[in-house]
């Protein structure tokens, strides 16, 4: 791939901005779509996201869009928006699509209704595009700032792969490349759910004993269902399972651990999602998980105890007692 390579990041939240602040300071052209006017104004003005990413100044190589045909034209797409809307930002943006695109997937989570991943979905309503997908252990405010991180970049072509890794890894921001698409996408859903039981762990004040263990059991469902989809141990390992399991699941900059933790201090989820301006991912993907861990035959009690707590309305404690007092394996 040639130098003159513009890319186009779509989705202006904090993450796209981070991933477009990170690649425009690399010296390349970034196209960012938001859908929200006041985003675009403040980038193109201001060269700041004031809704979603403040205080940080952003790259004058960054030009901000609402017009989602003019950032699809781009060499390379990266689709950044929550997973539930990827589907109807696939379909929005095929008919400005060319055939070979590389379209790299960088948002976390799996169709709820469906369950399908989002490579799967791509792969319906863009089959002529290259599907890549782009996860890891990192925190946008950290990738903006540009302190030092990596990530996984899977593509089925390990020379696709390659190509576009030259464009993507930047001076602080390593990129390893993996052929495993399935068990990158599966490590960076799972690890959501699990974070959200780890905060409400840390909420009730049971301890750094207790979130160990259920960080370790959670790591264990993720072996067992990306072993069922085919998954490669070596990925749920590395950066993009363990490595963001570990992140996720133990910062309060984490949308899904923090909002565990005031679940465990007693706040409700509705009081919680209104108070935020951005999609805590692992609300969604447990109920995905459920419909996987049934399609695959897998056992994943802390995953099923998250969606209990989320969409059951069944008290936190009596959802631990009944971990508690599951038979020994």
């Amino acid at each position: 791939m040639t130098e003159k390579v513009n890319i186009g990041v779509l989705g202006g939240g904090a993450w796209g901005t981070a991933l477009a602040q990170n690649i425009a300071q690399s010296e390349r052209d970034v196209v960012l779509w938001a859908r929200e006017e006041e985003v675009v104004k403040s980038i193109n003005e201001s060269h700041e996201n004031v809704l979603f990413l403040p205080t940080i100044p952003l790259s004058e190589r960054i030009t901000a869009t609402s017009n989602l045909e003019e950032a699809s034209k781009c060499d390379i797409l990266l689709v950044v928006t929550p997973a539930q809307f990827a589907r109807d930002l696939f379909k929005s943006i095929a008919p400005f699509t060319k055939k070979g695109q590389p379209i790299v997937i960088c948002s976390k989570g799996i169709e709820i209704e469906t369950g399908k991943l989002l490579s799967q979905v791509l792969e319906e309503e863009i089959p002529e595009a290259i599907c890549a997908v782009m996860t890891g252990p990192t925190f946008a405010t950290e990738i903006a700032h540009g302190k030092p991180s990596a990530m996984t970049l899977a593509v089925k072509d390990k020379d696709t792969a390659r190509a576009l890794r030259e464009v993507l890894s930047t001076k602080t921001l390593r990129t390893y490349i993996t052929d495993d698409v399935i068990g990158v996408q599966l490590a960076g859903a799972v690890k959501n759910v699990i974070a959200i039981a780890s905060g409400i762990v840390h909420g009730l004040d049971f301890g750094e004993s207790a979130r160990a263990a259920l960080v370790t059991r959670g790591l264990a469902e993720m072996g067992r269902l990306g072993s069922a989809m085919g998954a490669q141990k070596e990925t749920l390992m590395g950066m993009c399972g363990i490595g963001d399991l570990m992140l996720t699941a133990s910062s309060l900059q984490s949308r899904n651990f923090s909002l565990g933790v005031l679940l465990g201090e007693g706040k409700t989820l509705d009081e919680i999602l209104e108070s935020r301006n951005s999609v805590t991912e692992g609300v969604h993907t447990s109920k995905a998980l459920m419909t996987l861990a049934k399609n695959n035959a897998v056992e994943m009690p802390i995953a099923e105890a998250v969606y209990k707590c989320l969409n059951k309305n069944i008290p936190i404690n009596e959802i631990i007692d009944e971990i508690l007092e599951r038979p020994l394996p």
